[in-house]
């Protein structure tokens, strides 16, 4: 009976790195431009100078900037989750699931590389 894989190799943990860099640095451009335009630094100084809007619209815009904050707070996170991945990684203990002790399946990793559970104990949960 062939003993089961407890930890991932050196190369296999390099390309989970490869893959979290990449999608941290992707996310770290989408947070800057989202938080931008929470900022209006992107506006190029075109604040309108007349109250030409009215309450719907103020109202609309207000609900824009609300799912913009929602939308950068949650890359905020991912962008953490995505650093302890890392930090897991250097310690050894990457892709173990948190529950069942087992690895984490390769191509549940390459789609989320963040991830601490394996399919099995999400099911359970």
């Amino acid at each position: 009976m062939a003993k089961e894989k407890n930890k991932y190799s050196e190369s296999e943990l390099q390309e989970f790195k490869e893959i979290i860099l990449k999608k941290i640095a992707e996310a770290k451009e989408d947070f800057e431009m989202l938080k931008g335009s929470l900022t209006h630094k992107d506006d190029h100084g075109t604040d309108d100078t007349g109250r030409s809007f009215n309450m719907m619209e103020d109202g609309s815009e207000t609900l824009m900037r609300e799912e913009m904050a929602n939308l950068a707070n949650r890359k905020e996170k991912f962008i953490k989750n995505l650093e302890l991945a890392l930090i897991r990684i250097e310690n050894g203990s990457y892709g173990v699931c948190r529950v069942t002790g087992k690895l984490i399946a390769k191509e549940r990793l390459r789609l989320v590389p963040h991830a601490t559970l394996s399919i099995e104990a999400k099911k359970m949960q």
